[in-house]
C-alpha cells in the first residue's frame, strides 16, 4: 500500500512540473513576442532556431549564423517574413516587386542552377515610390535607392572553394545601392553587381562596381564577374527567396 501511495505521489508531483514547466514557456514565449525587438527568450535557454524554417535554400545552421552575424538586427530575424518564392510565386520581376515593394528591410537570397548560393541586403527596401529615388531618375521608370546599410553576400561557391563571406558597399557609391524597376528583379548596385531580367532568367553580374570585393581580386576580370554565380551573364536561378519586415 505504501509502495501504491509513493507512486500516487511521485506521479502528481511529475504531473505538476510539467504543467509548471509548460506554463512558464507560454509566458517566455508571450514576453518575447511584447518585446519584440531583442532575441527571443526561448532561443536564449534552450538553443532553438527557427530562422528559415520556410526556406529551401538556407538549410546549413552555419549559413543562418553567418546571416544574423552580418545583418546584426535581432529584430529582423524574429519579424521577418518570407514575401517571395521564385518556384512558388512565379519567376516574374512584376510578380518579385508585387511581393516585396514598400515593406521595409529587405533579405534576398538567390541560388542557381549549378548551386550558388548568394545574396543581397538592404535596410531600406525595394519601393516604387519615386520620391525616395535618387533625383536623377525620377522621371523615369526606374531609378537607384541610397542605402549605406546595404551589402552583398556569399554564402555557397565551391567553384573557388570559399567560405561565407559579407560585401559591404564602398564608401561614396551608397546612392547606387539597389535599382528599383518593374522589369528587373533584385538589382544591385550601379554595375550591376548582380540583377535578374523581367523573367528572372539569366541574370548577370559586373561584382566589384559598387560593393567591395574579396580581398586581392580585381574589379572587371573574369574571375570577379563570376565569382557569385560561376559566369558573368549566363547563369540560372534556381530559387529565389525573399524575406522582408
Amino acid at each position: 500500500m505504501k509502495f501504491l501511495n509513493s507512486i500516487w505521489i511521485y506521479s502528481i508531483l511529475n504531473f505538476i512540473v510539467i504543467i509548471t514547466l509548460s506554463y512558464s514557456y507560454i509566458k517566455l514565449w508571450e514576453k518575447d513576442k511584447e518585446i519584440g525587438k531583442k532575441k527571443p527568450i526561448f532561443e536564449k535557454y534552450f538553443d532553438f532556431d527557427h530562422s528559415f524554417s520556410d526556406s529551401e535554400i538556407i538549410k546549413d545552421i552555419e549559413y543562418v549564423k553567418k546571416l544574423k552575424e552580418w545583418i546584426n538586427d535581432d529584430e529582423f530575424f524574429y519579424k521577418m517574413k518570407k514575401g517571395y518564392s521564385a518556384k512558388k510565386d512565379g519567376f516574374n520581376s512584376y510578380d518579385w516587386h508585387n511581393k516585396v515593394d514598400n515593406k521595409g528591410k529587405t533579405l534576398i537570397i538567390i541560388q542557381t542552377k549549378d548551386n550558388f548560393i548568394f545574396g543581397g541586403f538592404t535596410s531600406v527596401g525595394y519601393t516604387d515610390d519615386k520620391s525616395k529615388w535618387n533625383e536623377a531618375q525620377r522621371n523615369y521608370s526606374g531609378g537607384f535607392i541610397n542605402d549605406s546599410k546595404a551589402f552583398i553576400f556569399s554564402l555557397r561557391n565551391d567553384k573557388n572553394d570559399r567560405k561565407p563571406e559579407k560585401f559591404p558597399i564602398k564608401k561614396g557609391q551608397e546612392h547606387y545601392a539597389i535599382f528599383s524597376h518593374p522589369n528587373n528583379g533584385p538589382n544591385f548596385g550601379n554595375g550591376p553587381d548582380f540583377s535578374l531580367v523581367s523573367n528572372l532568367q539569366p541574370g548577370n553580374s559586373n561584382f566589384g562596381n559598387t560593393y567591395n570585393l574579396p580581398i586581392g581580386m580585381e574589379y572587371d576580370t573574369n574571375e570577379a564577374k563570376s565569382y557569385l554565380a560561376g559566369s558573368y551573364n549566363s547563369w540560372e536561378v534556381y530559387e529565389i527567396e525573399t524575406y522582408y519586415i
